[in-house]
């Protein structure tokens, strides 16, 4: 029979296994949504419009932007987690080697059903990362620092930084597409279903329940990566 210091350990370690293998599939994701050539979600259209002025990888610029992103934590008093900073990284370093790997789709009858799948795969981290509970990423932060400073509601705030960051990208050149809008309106089930599937392995309370020391309906709702590239 286990100890609980060994039971502790074991659980720690899967812990942190669901939060790379959720943060390298998000980056995975986002490397093939690129390759789709069909439109992104609006952090990667931010991401791939800095990388063309900059002359950088979308990698680079996914890893810069997050590290701008953790300075306005700063005056908004977020505390960044484990998780946080393996977001920055990770998502980057794993989306330049998925370019690296998948060659430039040329056929809609190949590009369509990557897009599919790699929406798909996105779902799927965001639920894998999000269960292990290791620290909300940046841009989700963000979202829940300006909602406590503002007073505003998650979704207001949250709608209003997508529209920014979206507009942003699109006018530096970001691709914008049918894929931006699928991403939008899938993603959200799709998040929302993976981590219902991973909660019970981790200990994650379902979606919809309240997690240990949650406000009270009206308040913070748990930060989520709807909607971003590496939230």
């Amino acid at each position: 029979m286990p100890t609980p210091t060994r039971a502790a350990a074991t659980a720690v370690a899967g812990r942190l296994v669901r939060l790379y293998a959720g943060l390298a599939l998000y980056g995975a994701s986002a490397g093939l949504q690129l390759r789709a050539g069909l439109g992104l979600p609006p952090w990667d259209v931010l991401n791939q419009g800095v990388a063309r002025h900059a002359g950088i990888s979308i990698g680079t610029a996914s890893i810069l932007i997050g590290v701008l992103v953790l300075l306005l934590w700063i005056p908004l008093r977020q505390r960044p987690g484990l998780g946080t900073v393996s977001n920055v990284l990770v998502i980057g370093l794993t989306l330049d080697t998925t370019l690296g790997l998948v060659p430039v789709q040329h056929s809609l009858w190949t590009r369509i059903p990557l897009l599919a799948f790699a929406v798909v795969l996105c779902g799927a981290a965001t639920g894998l990362y999000i269960s292990a509970r290791f620290g909300a990423g940046p841009r989700d932060g963000l979202m829940t620092g300006l909602h406590r400073r503002t007073g505003r509601s998650v979704r207001l705030v949250r709608t209003c930084i997508e529209v920014a960051v979206l507009a942003t990208g699109f006018a530096l050149g970001g691709s914008v597409g049918a894929g931006t809008v699928l991403f939008a309106v899938t993603i959200g089930p799709l998040a929302q279903f993976f981590l219902r599937l991973f909660a019970p392995a981790s200990g994650t309370p379902a979606v919809g329940a309240p997690a240990p020391g949650a406000p009270a309906a009206g308040g913070e709702t748990a930060p989520t990566a709807v909607g971003t590239a590496g939230a």
